[in-house]
């Protein structure tokens, strides 16, 4: 209860300090732009201005009478989920993390007549594999991260980058693997934006991530928060709101696994 009251107030000071320039049209960053506002997240998140992004934002395969599936947590555009034209969303980290939903877990892999291959692919522009990973399944069903290693390649400002989670299977009949695939954009925020990230708490770090449109950053901040503290009811709510933001309530409720993929 206390630490709910402290980020609650914490929360609301900040909102009211920040509300004369997260409200109204600001240049945030060296490249492009984006209208804020005074919420938590936007009502739309910022939209691929050039390239032609593409993307999967579910993959899925069904098992006898049950539909297992990936999910990208990321904002995608132009369709429904499983019709997508862009799924794609912005950093400014030059290692970030990505977040997906899997209905597949280690004890799946055992218990079927195959073994369950998982990899992480990271492309640059020209489709070239530069970062591939072995992934292992978690131990249940849930929201898995995945980080980018100190030696893997930084990504660079401007430049956007494709990246894929596939899981095949390993028998003597391989079909499909079950892709999902979005497309990553590293930009670079302006110094006063950067300064007050510096001077924030992690919760206000994730509200100025979220008003200006940084997805990456936002979900990898308020995950690594409610990791911190599972039983918050605050950080539950906005966990909410934010998958709510891009159409992906039905996974807003799944655990975030712990273990580290």
């Amino acid at each position: 209860m206390k630490l709910f009251v402290t980020l609650a107030l914490s929360y609301t000071t900040f909102i009211a300090s920040q509300t004369l320039l997260l409200a109204t049209p600001a240049f945030l960053f060296s490249t492009r732009s984006f209208t804020t506002v005074a919420q938590t997240a936007p009502p739309s998140w910022p939209q691929p201005e050039s390239g032609n992004p593409g993307g999967r934002v579910r993959g899925g395969a069904r098992r006898g009478t049950y539909l297992s599936h990936l999910t990208a947590l990321v904002p995608f555009f132009n369709g429904k989920p499983d019709s997508v034209t862009n799924v794609w969303g912005l950093t400014t980290e030059a290692k970030p993390t990505f977040w997906v939903h899997t209905s597949y877990s280690i004890k799946d892999s055992l218990t079927k007549d195959c073994a369950y291959t998982t990899e992480f692919v990271l492309q640059d522009e020209n489709s070239n594999p530069i970062y591939t990973k072995p992934i292992t399944l978690p131990a249940q069903p849930g929201i898995i991260s995945i980080s980018l290693p100190a030696d893997a390649p930084s990504l660079e400002i401007g430049k956007q980058y494709r990246w894929f989670l596939n899981i095949g299977c390993d028998s003597n009949q391989p079909s499909p693997p079950i892709t999902v695939e979005a497309v990553i954009e590293r930009v670079n925020l302006k110094p006063e934006i950067a300064q007050q990230l510096k001077r924030a708490t992690p919760l206000q770090q994730f509200t100025i991530y979220a008003q200006n449109g940084i997805w990456h950053n936002a979900l990898s901040t308020l995950a690594k928060l409610r990791q911190q503290n599972p039983q918050d009811a605050a950080l539950k709510a906005e966990w909410k709101n934010l998958l709510s933001s891009i159409r992906l309530d039905d996974v807003a409720g799944e655990p975030i696994v712990l273990e580290k993929p």
